[in-house]
């Protein structure tokens, strides 16, 4: 009977170790997987709201409608915002979930190709940059900058603004441009 006793003990004793084992393989597994999801995949995966806080510490609340590698598309509710994702400094409301972009060639489509999109569409936009914000349409894309053609009634003009230097453009509120 103590032999039987004894046995029984070893056995448990090996299946907690095998189920320890097998839980810190998991947890393994689960943190080299995290460390694998980007930052606007997690913003993919989520369904509500997200405040999207930037590098001047304003912040960009509403329905997250469409992200790529570098730009995220925030819909609130009278007004779009393109956000680069590289003036993102903290995101609140993010879901656990992650989702990859739909295809490989919507996960490519970079800043110039949404600056294109706005220009192409001579929408009434504000470029917010960290000294301030320019109103007018976008009249040029460039590799590494855009045209902004100011409004009328304000200095006539284009400034120029460097993609590194934006963070924000948002349709203008009331169709007309806001100075």
């Amino acid at each position: 009977m103590r032999w039987d006793a004894l046995f029984d003990d070893l056995a448990a004793q090996l299946v907690a170790a095998q189920s320890e084992d097998r839980a810190a393989a998991v947890a393994d597994l689960t943190r080299a997987e995290h460390a694998t999801i980007a930052l606007v995949e997690r913003l993919r995966g989520t369904a509500g709201s997200v405040t999207l806080e930037l590098l001047d510490g304003s912040a960009v609340t509403g329905v997250l409608r469409d992200a790529a590698e570098e730009w995220v598309l925030v819909d609130e509710r009278r007004r779009q915002h393109l956000v680069p994702t590289s003036a993102i400094t903290a995101v609140a409301g993010l879901d656990r979930h992650a989702q990859p972009a739909p295809s490989a060639r919507s996960a490519r489509l970079g800043l110039g190709h949404a600056l294109r999109a706005l220009m192409r569409d001579r929408r009434p936009v504000q470029v917010r940059t960290p000294s301030g914000t320019v109103a007018g349409w976008v009249a040029r894309v460039g590799k590494d900058h855009l045209d902004v053609e100011v409004a009328p009634g304000a200095a006539h003009g284009a400034r120029v603004v460097p993609w590194s230097a934006v963070l924000c453009v948002s349709e203008s509120r009331t169709g007309y441009v806001e100075r």
